[in-house]
């Protein structure tokens, strides 16, 4: 019997991959979130702007589950045994498992200033959170984003194109700077700006203020900033607890090798919550759609008995207004970043380079999806990644010189 514990992208691929692939023993998927796996991304975006339902994200349609044998359990997993091999649940149940796949995902990090449990400040994660940010997106309204990482950045594009009036504070120099850097960092500030956002850098809110419902956000450089309502976005946390006590290898996530096994045979994770060692970029925990879809259907796979390594090349997208932003590799720390086209226009690739090998590529409305357009830049940049490629900063700037042609 193999037991999924989650029910989000992660989980619910790799439960339509076992059965995609074979194996007819007994599934069964524990959740706390109504409705089916889906993803998440149109929820700051194109969902939360009323422009597109979420049927179309769905892993598969509700009837697939019952029609191939994969029951749902709702409820919360309080425990894992791992010596009696059972989840145990809240309800006070425990459910058996031969193998146990651990797809938790994470939840929003808490933002614990003086008032922060006052109406009308939100967050992102969930479906009903989405709706409960779109109910007060009036156009006219007033609205403080705390934090411009993906989802900050995501959000505050949304509210300004559903006609409110956003100020954004975060404590770097720009939206998306720890990420993607400074000079991307000072693109994506300019397009925030010209769409209307006023952006608060260096500073970062310490408490709301208002009677009943938020009033106003004050930040620590004494700004007095007026509001209808707030978004945090300060980043999420990989849900670990139910692993405590079990002998499982916790670290920022569920640490797994190459293959998404646990330290514990037969226990695997996957997902936002899995900290994996990557063959190429070492260890790391990725909260990305892609990602949570791929290594849903590896880990499927390893569970069958595949050894191969889940080696993709990690990519993932956001959509900001009309700009659209894509992204290939992986890196933290780089010592060139090199730009082919152009900023002004924000139309470039940028080249992530660590002693000289590229690690990573953005593409900012040029260059193609690399999982859609396998003979676009950015494809091409990722097969130089891949290869461990050391071209030259010159050759990279040359928007005449075909990265196919380049040398790994």
């Amino acid at each position: 019997m193999i037991v999924i514990l989650g029910s989000g992208m992660a989980g619910g691929v790799a439960a339509r991959t076992l059965r995609e692939d074979g194996y007819d023993g007994p599934v069964i998927v524990i959740g706390d979130e109504p409705g089916w796996p889906f993803g998440r991304p149109p929820l700051s975006k194109t969902y939360l702007c009323g422009k597109e339902a979420l049927d179309g994200w769905l892993v598969a349609p509700p009837d697939w589950y019952p029609s191939h044998d994969v029951d749902f359990v709702r409820g919360t997993a309080v425990r894992v045994d791992v010596a009696a091999r059972k989840v145990e649940m809240l309800a006070g149940d425990a459910i058996p498992y031969t193998q146990l796949l651990i797809a938790t995902g994470g939840r929003n990090r808490h933002f614990e200033i003086p008032g922060a449990r006052l109406g009308g400040i939100h967050q992102l994660r969930t479906v009903a959170e989405s709706d409960s940010i779109k109910e007060a997106a009036r156009p006219g309204r007033r609205a403080v984003v705390v934090g411009m990482s993906f989802i900050g950045s995501e959000v505050a594009a949304s509210l300004r194109q559903l006609g409110v009036e956003v100020t954004a504070v975060l404590p770097g120099n720009a939206p998306l700077e720890s990420v993607l850097g400074p000079e991307m960092g000072a693109v994506m500030a300019d397009i925030h700006r010209d769409a209307g956002v006023q952006l608060i850098t260096g500073d970062q809110v310490i408490r709301f203020e208002g009677a009943n419902d938020v009033e106003r956000a004050i930040t620590s450089a004494g700004r007095d900033l007026p509001c209808d309502f707030a978004v945090v976005a300060v980043g999420i946390q990989p849900n670990v607890e139910v692993m405590e006590g079990s002998g499982v290898a916790v670290d920022n996530g569920v640490l797994v090798d190459a293959t998404c096994q646990t330290n514990v045979p037969g226990i695997w994770a996957a997902g936002d919550v899995a900290n994996h060692l990557h063959p190429l970029f070492g260890r790391v925990r990725v909260e990305h759609y892609n990602n949570a879809e791929k290594q849903g259907a590896a880990v499927a796979r390893s569970m069958l008995g595949s050894r191969d390594p889940y080696d993709y090349l990690y990519t993932f997208w956001s959509d900001q207004y009309e700009d659209k932003l894509e992204y290939v590799g992986h890196v933290r720390k780089w010592d060139e970043f090199v730009v082919r086209g152009s900023v002004r226009e924000h139309k470039l690739i940028g080249f992530y380079l660590q002693e000289g090998v590229l690690r990573a590529a953005v593409g900012l409305n040029r260059g193609g999806d690399p999982e859609l357009d396998h003979e676009g830049e950015m494809a091409k940049a990722g097969r130089l990644i891949a290869t461990g490629a050391r071209p030259s900063t010159k050759a990279l700037a040359d928007a005449d010189q075909d990265l196919a042609a380049f040398k790994s």
